[in-house]
């Protein structure tokens, strides 16, 4: 698989992850009511929140970072680190409060922004033009 190709399959791969995680933490104070009947204990825990989330930071940054050399524009990382931001603090503020909504807020939001980060980034770097200017 050629390299660019790779990166355009990574952040489609990225973006669709940070958006099934946005809509895992919308939807995660509905299936804490419904846990006991449905056993999903193991789908909610915090350490597969926190997997995500180290995933999602180390496939966004890598992704962004090299879209970033390539299109040099800071558009899909301003949409990027602040969602970054916003999932950590949720990761590690939330468990310490035990407050559920919130937390969720806090997680839809952060997985949303990352999601279009990578959308952004593919846009980039589909609409990216060989010219003079280019950086590689």
């Amino acid at each position: 698989m050629p390299h660019h190709h790779r990166h355009r399959w990574l952040d489609r791969f990225g973006a669709a992850g940070s958006l099934a995680c946005a809509a895992h933490c919308a939807l995660l104070p509905l299936a804490i009511a419904a846990l006991p009947s449905l056993g999903l204990a193991m789908w909610l825990g915090d350490g597969l929140e926190l997997g995500f989330v180290v995933f999602a930071s180390l496939l966004g940054a890598s992704s962004l970072l090299w879209g970033y050399r390539r299109h040099r524009a800071l558009r899909a990382l301003g949409l990027l680190l602040p969602g970054l931001l916003v999932l950590w603090a949720g990761v590690l503020y939330a468990p310490l409060h035990e407050s559920v909504v919130p937390h969720a807020v806090a997680m839809t939001f952060g997985g949303t922004l990352v999601g279009l980060g990578h959308l952004v980034n593919l846009r980039l770097n589909h609409g990216h033009v060989h010219d003079a200017s280019c950086a590689h």
